[in-house]
């Protein structure tokens, strides 16, 4: 009994501190907030409205229905002009991400059997990303005009031969929007900045202030601290979770498909690896400059680099594989991701809720051992 009200009271005492102190709020509840509106406006993976040359250097109506093909296109607004001359300067100025020639004898090709109408597609090579998603979104353009095309002179020709055509499926992100995969890793991001800052910057305030020798000279035990500091920014890095659960939802209309219960459960688990991260920062500085470094070092950087949040994790090298594979956010990433897009899949949430459990116990131990009733 002695030792729950002693707990009691630490929890109790973290608590009143919270309330008087403003910059917890403002980690908690306006940090996500920027960082949603900066990261959910500010990072998208999707190309749209690329500027791209068009040279219609052909007059036939086949070289006139490809042009027309990349004018609806929505990845693109095509500059046309009749020759490539006027285009490729405007490439050279930053103006334009490419240039497709349609060539003259383009239209003629069709009609002329074995020959084919050949295209030219110079891209700035500069923006080595950009260049790749205009080539593959003009092929596709191509393509389906292609496709339309034949399928057009089989009608014609009266062929009893059906023209195949592949019509793809996207599961769980329907709409290929990069938002709806980036925005849960946010999420997973900030409880990762949230849970670790929390704690590393109060703890170090209480050593620089000396409040902590007060608390390591009363009858309170490692344990009693160590938890009386851990349950207070837990239930607040909790309601951050769910507040920014609800903007995400709501402001960036990303689907949520599973279920509050198993979210509850995920950041339960993550939110303790991240608490017990601070307190290990917090016990190491002693010092709250130091510790906002070390937490930005040991926690935001790795988070946006090295878990999934951006970066496919099996195109990293075996080194980055390896340092990722220790860093419970990856596992956060990935669970997120799950419930927002596929909903409760068990076969991934469990595994990766296990491994989440087993660094939680890591850092939590090595928090405790760390957190001494002494002053050296």
């Amino acid at each position: 009994m002695d030792k729950a009200r002693r707990l009691l009271a630490l929890v109790k005492k973290e608590g009143f501190q919270i309330i008087r102190d403003p910059s917890s709020i403002v980690i908690a509840f306006v940090l996500p907030l920027a960082l949603l509106f900066l990261f959910g406006y500010g990072i998208s993976l999707d190309a749209k409205d690329i500027l791209l040359g068009v040279a219609l250097e052909d007059e036939g109506w086949e070289a006139r229905d490809l042009t027309a093909s990349f004018l609806g296109s929505p990845y693109f607004n095509p500059i046309v002009s009749p020759a490539r001359q006027e285009l490729f300067p405007l490439v050279t100025a930053d103006e334009l991400r490419g240039v497709l020639v349609i060539p003259n004898g383009f239209s003629a090709a069709f009609h002329v059997p074995g020959r084919t109408a050949a295209l030219q597609l110079a891209l700035d090579g500069s923006f080595p990303n950009t260049a790749s998603l205009v080539q593959n979104y003009s092929l596709g353009v191509i393509s389906q005009w292609t496709g339309a095309l034949g399928n057009a002179d089989r009608a014609n020709a009266d062929e009893a031969n059906a023209y195949i055509g592949v019509e793809p499926r996207f599961w769980y992100n329907s709409e290929i929007e990069s938002r709806h995969s980036i925005i849960p890793g946010l999420v997973a991001i900030i409880m990762t900045l949230i849970g670790t800052m929390l704690t590393s910057l109060v703890v170090a305030r209480e050593w620089e202030r000396g409040t902590m020798e007060v608390l390591l000279s009363t009858s309170s035990g490692a344990f009693e601290i160590l938890f009386g500091k851990l349950i207070p920014y837990y239930l607040l890095a909790m309601f951050s979770a769910f507040f920014s659960l609800g903007v995400v939802v709501t402001v960036f209309a990303v689907p949520f498909r599973g279920s509050l219960f198993m979210l509850f459960c995920v950041a339960s688990i993550f939110m303790f690896s991240a608490l017990g991260q601070g307190l290990i920062i917090s016990s190491v500085t002693r010092n709250q400059y130091l510790a906002s470094m070390a937490a930005l070092m040991s926690a935001f950087l790795p988070a946006t680099h090295l878990s999934g949040f951006v970066f496919e994790i099996d195109s990293m090298p075996l080194f980055q594989r390896i340092v990722s594979s220790v860093l419970p956010v990856r596992y956060l990433v990935t669970c997120l991701q799950t419930l927002f897009l596929a909903g409760d899949a068990q076969g991934v949430l469990i595994p990766n809720m296990l491994k989440l459990a087993v660094l939680g116990t890591l850092f939590l131990g090595i928090a405790l051992r760390s957190t001494r009733k002494r002053l050296d």
